[in-house]
């Protein structure tokens, strides 16, 4: 059976780390992927497991050697992905999940168009129409119910829904998530589809 690199990006306040560890939890021939950065480890994190903890050097020569599948860069630090880590997994015999932006994950499909973007959105988006208006009022509920952020963090959170909603209409498949087991069930079944070809 032909290995796959599966991408999955979804809109802060989704919900799509619960659902990636139900599905991880489930599917044992899958594997995370692990990104490379410059920043500096937090305590508990180790080199290899949670990232590849890299210089800035060392990033930007991976850049002009064109050894990412994406990168970007937040906050004064760097994140990517390596074709060989993902390529090398994928020899091995896993599957690959890539947790990323919409913005690392359309560059993924540039580069390997065999992968298969799945975004996982908020109730209230219509697939069919690609009307995105319901979905922008669910995550506003959330992340005003959290009462964690201020009116200008929620703000800017929600613009830049908008615009992962909008680059989302590039996927290959979308998810609701109003239930996690459905929304896993859903993935597997994509799984199912694009991995037995």
């Amino acid at each position: 059976m032909n290995k796959k690199l599966f991408v999955i990006s979804g809109c802060s306040g989704v919900g799509k780390g619960t659902v990636i560890n139900r599905f991880m939890e489930r599917n044992k021939d899958f594997i995370l992927s692990v990104s490379c950065t410059t920043r500096k480890p937090r305590e508990g994190e180790v080199h290899g497991v949670h990232y590849f903890f890299l210089s800035r050097e060392e990033f930007e020569q991976n850049i002009q050697d064109d050894k990412f599948l994406e990168y970007a860069q937040f906050a004064e630090n760097y994140y990517g992905t390596k074709k060989k880590y993902v390529k090398q997994k994928m020899d091995e015999g896993f599957n690959v999940l890539l947790e990323i932006d919409t913005q690392g994950a359309l560059q993924v499909k540039e580069k390997m168009p065999e992968s298969i973007l799945i975004f996982i959105a908020p109730p209230g988006v219509n697939i069919i129409t690609g009307d995105i208006s319901g979905g922008l009022l669910e995550l506003e509920h959330r992340l005003r119910g959290r009462h964690t952020e201020d009116e200008a963090t929620i703000q800017k959170r929600l613009s830049q829904v908008k615009i992962e909603l909008e680059r989302s209409k590039k996927y290959d498949y979308t998810v609701i998530n109003d239930d996690v087991d459905r929304a896993v069930g859903e993935i597997e079944n994509i799984v199912r589809a694009n991995v037995t070809k």
